[in-house]
């Protein structure tokens, strides 16, 4: 896999660790939209695609929204209750192996994504490293636990605390 895979994997797998670490409902909250009235208790591959179908195709679940209609609400908060794909692609061993070092094009990803700026990557590579062992706490760290451990030391960083996405 050539290092540009390599870093677009990483991106992809830390914004699923991120989208995670988030506690919250489907979109328009849990029966929005005609699909899900219709086939309300029914569980199983066909009637969730069915009542994506019908949502989708009708445009119901986006008028739903709009005027808070079929048991659609915006005020939801949006979550993905999916394993990480870093956890599932071990793309984590890819950060430990840059952090450990200092520097790296998983560690760069991880600090864009992050929304650290090129200026602030160096610094960011450098606390990281410094904090690696705090970072990966143990042996069996998951991707949301080296999510979490990292926003913690870079709130601590007076550099790199701006960076931290405060919970809305």
């Amino acid at each position: 896999m050539t290092n540009k895979l390599i870093g677009k994997a990483v991106l992809l797998g830390l914004l699923s660790a991120a989208a995670i670490s988030v506690q919250a409902a489907q979109a328009g909250g849990n029966g929005c939209g005609w699909g899900n009235m219709l086939f309300e208790g029914k569980s199983g591959l066909g009637p969730h695609l069915l009542a994506t179908t019908t949502n989708g195709t009708s445009g119901n679940a986006t008028f739903g929204l709009t005027s808070g209609t079929n048991g659609c609400d915006s005020k939801t908060k949006l979550g993905y209750g999916g394993r990480s794909m870093l956890a599932m692609n071990n793309m984590l061993e890819g950060i430990s192996e840059d952090m450990a070092r200092g520097n790296g094009e998983a560690l760069s990803a991880y600090a864009t994504l992050l929304g650290v700026p090129s200026d602030d990557r160096q610094h960011f590579a450098s606390v990281t490293h410094r904090h690696f062992d705090e970072i990966f706490a143990n042996q069996d760290v998951t991707a949301e636990q080296v999510y979490s451990n990292t926003l913690a030391v870079m709130s601590r960083d007076p550099r790199l605390a701006r960076y931290v996405q405060q919970p809305g």
